[in-house]
């Protein structure tokens, strides 16, 4: 009975943000993944949009963070928290704890990948599976992957970027790098303190990506954007104008390492499924992936067309949304159910063999 009235959640769990997906409405909730917390209490403070207009700017005993760092979990106890905030908001009041859907990068180990089975059963979940984030965002982007054919998939996430050549409803090559989004705005933020002696936050850091960020500017158009920031000689407040060639030079090494990657993926797929991927292109994910001039930089590199999918930020949380009709055949936290389902596989393959 209670299988009739229990909600399903999909969610992505990103480092940059958290999107939750609710079968039957779509995309519900879309918020940062940071979390305020005291540490006088170790109470939670603020979740989400709340706790990131905190960043930087808490007193002493107030601890604006990240609990998710390179794609997994870096503070257990606050990622539990924000889990349980996020899949409440989310599901409202129900008697019934929810089953979840969690997309994880696609080579995260098994003590990664137990992290979160726990952290997600402590917040409130009644049963947590899991899904490889390029299968998620292969199939957000209605690329149909039991295809025999391959797809590559480009996810620039927050903390990681997934690259991955999907063939029949598997990953047939990948690798998954910590350079994302993150790692951009690290890079702003050192190239401003080396050149303007300026000492910027995360978040401004962040707003310079969003506003001038290019992976290939158009000299002939050379945006300006005033950054506000601290002065590393003095100590005062000081401001300048940067320019798009700036932040295209700060991003050279970042993005390349993007690029090298998805080079390396294509220079191990097998030779058929590498003929496939000229004719069909690949396609881009993620929200590091709209940075203008980055799907035509890895063109340039691979000789083959980049595309960028439809809702690129949301393409995976509506790929793991998706899964729901086949949950049953993700990984999940129970073991006794997955210590049943070996055993009916097994039967049914002894079956066939008669």
């Amino acid at each position: 009975m209670a299988y009739y009235f229990r909600k399903n959640l999909a969610i992505d769990l990103g480092t940059a943000s958290v999107l939750v997906y609710l079968r039957g409405k779509g995309v519900v909730l879309n918020e940062p993944s940071v979390v305020a917390m005291d540490t006088f209490t170790n109470n939670i403070l603020a979740v989400g949009s709340q706790a990131k207009k905190m960043l930087g700017r808490t007193p002493g005993n107030i601890v604006a963070t990240r609990p998710m760092k390179d794609g997994v979990i870096a503070n257990f106890n606050a990622t539990e928290k924000m889990l349980q905030y996020f899949i409440q908001k989310a599901a409202g009041r129900t008697l019934f704890r929810p089953n979840v859907i969690i997309c994880v990068p696609s080579q995260i180990t098994q003590v990664q990948k137990r992290a979160v089975l726990q952290s997600s059963r402590n917040a409130g979940a009644h049963r947590t599976y899991l899904i490889e984030e390029p299968l998620a965002a292969a199939i957000g982007s209605g690329v149909d992957i039991s295809d025999p054919g391959g797809s590559l998939i480009i996810d620039v996430g927050g903390g990681t970027t997934d690259v991955a050549v999907i063939s029949l409803g598997g990953i047939v090559i990948n690798r998954s790098i910590k350079t994302a989004g993150d790692e951009c705005d690290e890079a702003i933020t050192d190239y401003i303190r080396r050149k303007y002696n300026m000492l910027i936050g995360e978040r401004t850091a962040e707003e310079i990506k969003i506003n001038i960020g290019t992976a290939s500017p158009d000299h002939g158009d050379d945006r300006l954007f005033e950054v506000r920031g601290r002065s590393l000689i003095n100590g005062l407040p000081m401001h300048v104008f940067v320019t798009s060639t700036d932040i295209a030079e700060a991003l050279e090494r970042p993005l390349n390492e993007i690029v090298d990657t998805v080079h390396y993926v294509l220079d191990k797929t097998p030779p058929e499924l590498a003929a496939d991927l000229f004719e069909r292109g690949a396609l881009m994910t993620g929200g590091g992936s709209l940075i203008p001039g980055l799907d035509k930089k890895i063109e340039d590199r691979i000789g083959i067309n980049v595309r960028l999918s439809d809702g690129p930020i949301s393409a995976v949380v509506k790929g793991t949304g998706k899964s729901l009709q086949w949950i049953n055949k993700l990984d999940t936290d129970d073991s006794s159910y997955s210590e049943a389902r070996r055993r009916s596989l097994e039967e049914r393959e002894l079956l066939r063999r008669r």
